[in-house]
């Protein structure tokens, strides 16, 4: 009998997958787990198939589909007037997962630390324990959740090589502002520390909101990972692909891992993405505006229901608070009582935390779903007291 020593002893199956699978079960509207419920565009599936028929069904080259590369450092240029090289400092990834994981791999050793901010995407302190480094939490301030830079000022040592940041920000929809970019780049320029910038809901921002990349930053130029997603973008997070961008010597080391963690994404999607994109600049420049109408209608749908919220500034996800309804229940008991009561499923925030405040009385839906989706997740969540 063999002996077996879990590098993640603690980490059970995902909410995603615990919540999905429940919505299944009891036939119930699934808010939770973070994909559209509505098709993707016809001409990006037309590309597609053309694609595949043509014959294009082989490895693609391990760094990415060279069109697809150029159209993302076109995106780039025309954003933050920020030139990239297609060929040194941008890989297309299967997926942006493997991507963070990928950029954890390559920087970090045993014994290093990294600042993480709670609440936070669940695949990063697990990549960082499997390298043998250590997450440092920091809580984020509610309701707004920002940044307390004495904090963090307070939590980086002579370990510490790594930072992670996630804007626009999953689970809460926040976004980091100029000066938070700036307080990060005081604390940080003269030190052996690198940036992972998490930014795949990139194009998703409210409000006349504006997003700030790491890599538009010139302090942070030469020590910065930025990772984004086509799934999200596009409405194909089936597709899994993604993408990373980081100057020529870090991108070196990054696809030293990426190689053997994947070595390539799938030939025909990249391909297509690359085709609608140079055909279709108007999808990515209405994206805000198509978000923030699905936002719009999910908020204004719930503003007489007893939860209460703060209009998420980015990515298709909204918290509400529920306090005025269930107290006694944590969020994971709440979660739980609105998909076997009421039919309708969610994802708690604690899970989002190494430990959650105690006082957390936070749930959130995904609002990337059509008008149908919403208007009836509004009805049964105005019904319930």
């Amino acid at each position: 009998m063999i002996e077996i020593h879990s590098k993640l002893p603690a980490q059970g199956v995902t909410i995603f997958s615990t919540m999905t699978a429940m919505a299944q079960r009891l036939n119930a509207l699934n808010l939770s787990q973070g994909f559209p419920d509505f098709p993707a565009p016809p001409d990006l599936l037309q590309a597609l198939s053309e694609a595949t028929l043509a014959g294009y069904n082989q490895y693609a080259a391990g760094d990415g589909f060279v069109p697809l590369r150029e159209q993302l450092a076109q995106l780039f240029l025309n954003r933050d007037q920020l030139k990239l090289d297609p060929i040194t400092e941008i890989t297309i990834t299967a997926g942006a997962t493997i991507a963070i994981f990928s950029a954890i791999q390559a920087m970090l050793h045993a014994g290093d630390e990294v600042i993480i901010f709670d609440p936070s995407y669940d695949s990063y302190a697990p990549s960082v324990q499997l390298v043998g480094a250590k997450a440092i939490h920091i809580p984020l301030n509610a309701p707004e959740f920002c940044v307390d830079w004495n904090q963090v000022r307070s939590a980086i040592t002579d370990q510490t090589r790594m930072v992670i940041v996630n804007t626009p920000h999953n689970p809460t929809g926040a976004i980091w502002s100029k000066q938070d970019w700036l307080n990060l780049i005081e604390l940080i320029q003269d030190k052996n520390i690198v940036v992972l910038s998490d930014e795949v809901y990139e194009h998703l921002i409210y409000d006349d909101k504006q997003h700030y990349s790491a890599l538009s930053f010139p302090e942070l130029r030469d020590r910065s990972f930025v990772v984004g997603s086509f799934g999200k973008t596009f409405h194909v997070t089936g597709w899994k692909t993604g993408y990373c961008i980081a100057s020529p010597a870090l991108m070196s080391v990054f696809r030293q891992v990426y190689q053997f963690a994947n070595f390539c994404g799938v030939t025909p999607v990249q391909m297509a993405l690359a085709t609608y994109m140079q055909q279709h600049p108007e999808h990515i420049a209405g994206l805000s505006e198509f978000y923030q109408n699905k936002r719009d209608l999910f908020i204004s749908g719930i503003q007489h229901s007893k939860f209460r919220f703060i209009p998420s500034q980015g990515t298709f996800f909204q918290n509400v608070d529920y306090s005025l309804i269930r107290p006694d229940l944590n969020d994971v008991e709440m979660c739980n009582f609105l998909a076997e009561e009421h039919k309708i499923v969610a994802i708690p925030v604690s899970v989002f935390y190494q430990q959650a405040p105690e006082n957390l009385r936070l749930i959130r839906f995904c609002f990337a779903k059509t008008e149908q989706t919403l208007l009836q997740a509004c009805k049964i969540l105005n019904q319930i007291e």
